[in-house]
This record gives structure tokens, C-alpha cells and sequence, in this order.
């Protein structure tokens, strides 16, 4: 319960931030009771397909080419870029189809309404050989592929969005081996949805729980 809580207050602040307004939490205010019971009927939603994958993925899981993880800013599904693609490339080997079809159908199926974020990551040697500007264009294209056979396999497109980091956001040490296998990933990230908060008048006749100014 705890987490839940810790969960959908992170949430609502990165809400409040990302929209670059005063916001007043007044204590019993309807709209505001509304958005915490979306938050959570969310994350219910989350934490059911967190599960299910953990169990559909559970021999890759295993293996260490797939983790799952319920993080601050959704549910995080990561992919050790060795299970998808040859080194230096960007077309996805046919034998992560089936891996990635076990993630397609609880996308479309269990989070039908939720936002996707594809993100390709590296870990940090240079590109010598690939034929690739950077490292941030191969993790670019990583991204990419997977967005496309997502679509391609009728998650909405609409839901869609692809980013690389190239080598700038390692989750391990690029000095060893297993360090940079790690770091070379492409994680999909299930997002809850936010409304956000407009800029609320101070009324006399009503307690401001907190108030805070975000630029």
C-alpha cells in the first residue's frame, strides 16, 4: 500500500512540474480525489501486467535477457539488446519474434489505453565498424525497430514514441563485460496517464493543503 502511495505521489509531482503551473491541492476538492483514484485504478492495471508478463517471460526472464521492473515512471519491460539484435545492427533477429509477440499482445490486450515509450540505449565504445554516425543513431534505430513491429503487430501507433540515449544513461559499469551487455538495451515503457492540472484561483472560502511554484 505504502508503494502504491509513494507511486502515484511521484506521478502526480512529475504531472505538476512537466505542466509548468501553480497548483493548489484543496482538501476535499472533488477533481483532485478523482485524478488519485485514476492514479490507482492505473496502477492496479500495472501491476496485473507486471505479473503476467512475469509470467509468460518467465524462461527469458531466467535467462537474463529479459527484466521486468515496476519503476517510478511506469512499467518498465527491458530487452539485453543481445536477445534482438547482432551486433551493430538494427533489423530485429526472427528469433526475438516470439519474445516480443508475448510483450504485443498484454500491450494491446491488458494496456489498450496507456502510452509507450521505446527506448534504445548503448553501452559506451565508439562506433568503428557498423557504419553508424554514433552511438546515439544505432540506439535511435534500435528504438525505432521495435516501434515498428509493435505497430506492425497492432498496438496503436497513436500510443506510440521512440528515443535514443545512446550511451548516456549506462544502468552498470562499462568497464567489464557483463557491465556494457546490460547497458546495451532497449527498454518499453508502459506510462500512466496524467491530466493535466490547470492553474487554480486561491478562493477565501477554501484550506490550501500545499501549494508549490513550477517553472
Amino acid at each position: 500500500m505504502k508503494r502504491k502511495m509513494y507511486f502515484m505521489v511521484f506521478i502526480l509531482s512529475a504531472s505538476i512540474i512537466t505542466s509548468g503551473c501553480t497548483v493548489i491541492f484543496q482538501r476535499g476538492r472533488r477533481s483532485d480525489v478523482q485524478k488519485i483514484g485514476e492514479l490507482s485504478s492505473q496502477l492496479d492495471q500495472l501491476t496485473a501486467a507486471h505479473n503476467l508478463l512475469a509470467d509468460r517471460l518467465k524462461q527469458e526472464i531466467a535467462d537474463k535477457q529479459v527484466r521486468l521492473e515496476m519503476a517510478e515512471r511506469g512499467l518498465v519491460i527491458t530487452f539485453v539488446a543481445d536477445i534482438l539484435f547482432d551486433s551493430g545492427k538494427d533489423k530485429i533477429k526472427p528469433e526475438a519474434f516470439p519474445t516480443l509477440d508475448k510483450v504485443t499482445s498484454v500491450l494491446s490486450e491488458n494496456l489498450s489505453d496507456f502510452t509507450i515509450g521505446v527506448e534504445g540505449h548503448t553501452d559506451n565504445q565508439p562506433i568503428k565498424y557498423s557504419g553508424w554516425k554514433s552511438n546515439w543513431e544505432l540506439s535511435s534505430h534500435r528504438a525505432l525497430s521495435v516501434l515498428y513491429y509493435l505497430a506492425e503487430k497492432g498496438v496503436s501507433e497513436s500510443r506510440l514514441s521512440a528515443i535514443g540515449y545512446g550511451e548516456f544513461k549506462p544502468v552498470a559499469s562499462n568497464e567489464d563485460k557483463e557491465g556494457m551487455r546490460l547497458n546495451r538495451r532497449v527498454e518499453i515503457v508502459v506510462l500512466p496517464k496524467v491530466a493535466k492540472v490547470k492553474k487554480q484561483e486561491t478562493q477565501a472560502a477554501q484550506e490550501p493543503i500545499s501549494r508549490g511554484q513550477f517553472k
